[in-house]
């Protein structure tokens, strides 16, 4: 497989996916089409159970998505789900019969926890891994189905106030909360994820697809709740409010790497 922003590497049915789009990891058209054409050739090969998602970049997992390319995205993500959704390609993910694990290390914000959620397993380093859903930041719900995860997850109470705070979170409290399975030392993370990776690629591929089939009908949303999501981003970015708040935003250096180590002080110091 020959990708612009993925390198990926077998390991007998497992895939390892180190993601790399310079110079932050933006959620732009080239990352998800990549991703698109990954999840179809490996749903495609018998002999691909796992995949195993990671980052290049030790700063930033998936920082967010690309505001100014937000057409774009949605229309890569369509090739897939028949939707110009993200929302729509992360639930597909989830309902795969591929089973998805995310390694985490760095800033992983707004679709980029979207996307981890949408993952089956998250595990992350303690000393670098950061989370935030801070579309509401922007007015904005988030898009990609994290009302979704998170409240099942986490429940109501915290979910609303990762949401509603819009505020970085260290992997310790992830665990806590439940956006993570596990929070682990950097230098173990690897060889733990790859171990447990290896371990459930040797069991019967029918039995991952029956046990995901059973928990998803009880943890996973309807395809109408991440499609009601979508349409409302899509819908209230193009905004005036919005859009004034991505310019001061823009104004302030968001989208560009230096300014995106320390956003959450960014976003809490926009005025309308």
């Amino acid at each position: 497989m020959t990708f612009e922003t993925l390198e990926v590497n077998r390991d007998g049915a497992v895939l390892f996916v180190k993601m790399f789009a310079p110079p932050m990891n933006l959620l732009g058209p080239e990352l998800v089409r990549d991703l698109v054409t990954l999840i179809q050739d490996a749903e495609a090969d018998n002999g691909t159970n796992v995949l195993v998602f990671s980052s290049a970049d030790p700063d930033f997992f998936i920082s967010h998505v690309d505001v100014t390319k937000v057409k774009e995205y949605r229309d890569e993500a369509a090739k897939l789900t028949g939707e110009p959704s993200i929302a729509l390609l992360f639930r597909h993910l989830s309902a795969s019969r591929l089973v998805s694990i995310a390694q985490i290390e760095g800033r992983v914000r707004g679709a980029g926890s979207e996307f981890v959620l949408a993952c089956d397993m998250r595990f992350a380093a303690r000393e670098s891994a950061l989370f935030s859903q801070m579309e509401a930041a922007f007015g904005l719900v988030p898009g990609g189905g994290a009302a979704q995860f998170l409240t099942r997850l986490m429940g109501r109470g915290r979910a609303l106030e990762v949401m509603l705070g819009a505020s970085d979170y260290d992997a310790d409290v992830a665990e806590r909360y439940g956006w993570i399975n596990r929070a682990l030392p950097a230098e173990s993370l690897g060889d733990f994820v790859a171990s447990l990776a290896r371990r459930i690629s040797r069991f019967p591929a029918a039995g991952h697809a029956m046990v995901k089939e059973r928990v998803n009908a009880i943890a996973l949303a309807p395809v109408d709740e991440f499609r009601r999501d979508s349409n409302l981003f899509g819908e209230n970015v193009r905004s005036q409010p919005a859009q004034r708040r991505m310019e001061a935003a823009m104004a302030r250096g968001f989208q560009t790497r230096d300014a995106e180590l320390n956003l959450s002080q960014l976003l809490g110091d926009l005025d309308d």
